[in-house]
């Protein structure tokens, strides 16, 4: 489930996206505020995957509250005015700007991009990660992780039990994990406590045999050789 708030002033506006959000069963309205001042004691205290934005609040314009929010959400913006958009897009967390009025195909499309972005954002501790596939988030230990193959936009993660494929992409998989994940191809991210051998291109993880790619062997060598 991907929860949300609405900050938005005017009645007719708060209720055209709660009959939005109530036709999309995996999103949970949690909150509705009128104010930006009211929404921001919310949010210190309670985080949410995304929120919906309008643009005139009668405390403050909602490109100038983004920037005090302490690690802001998922924002998409809804307003009447189609010319703060270049501006809003400049703020890296603001995923969609839906401009008034809108129908439930253009807010779905905004959903969306908001779900493929709560699948890269994936809960991780020090031994386990959480992957979010088709609404489940499942639980892995870092330690049954034998390699990460990339897809063009699909991710598999191979573990001793089995398989699990998302949307997302290699790059950003290599700052979320410790340095025991090493990239060793354009295609393929390995943990290295598994390796049990390296023969010529190729280093074999259990019954597993993964290319080295010719720009990546250099420095995998050498990391490699500062383990044992």
């Amino acid at each position: 489930m991907i929860t949300c708030i609405i900050i938005e002033d005017e009645l007719p506006a708060q209720n055209i996206l709660k009959n939005f959000i109530r036709k999309v069963p995996n999103i949970e309205l949690i909150a509705t505020f009128q104010t930006a001042k009211e929404a921001n004691i919310f949010l210190n205290e309670t985080p949410v995957d995304f929120l919906f934005l309008d643009i005139n609040l009668p405390d403050i314009l909602g490109i100038d509250f983004i920037k005090t929010i302490q690690n802001p959400p998922q924002i998409i913006i809804t307003t009447a005015y189609p010319t703060y958009a270049v501006d809003s897009f400049e703020l890296e967390t603001i995923v969609d700007y839906l401009v008034k009025p809108y129908s439930f195909d253009r807010f779905l499309k905004a959903i969306v991009k908001v779900e493929k972005n709560t699948q890269r954002t994936q809960y991780a501790s020090n031994d386990t990660i959480f992957l979010n596939i088709d609404k489940t988030l499942h639980k892995l230990y870092l330690n049954d992780i034998l390699y990460i193959e990339s897809d063009r936009n699909y991710l598999t993660f191979i573990t001793f039990q089995k398989k699990y494929v998302l949307i997302d992409t290699l790059k950003s998989w290599k700052t979320k994990l410790p340095s025991h994940f090493y990239q060793v191809h354009k295609s393929y991210l390995i943990n290295l406590n598994h390796i049990e051998r390296i023969i010529g291109n190729e280093v074999y993880l259990g019954d597993q045999n993964i290319p080295i790619g010719r720009t990546f062997k250099s420095d995998f060598i050498k990391k490699f050789n500062s383990k044992k």
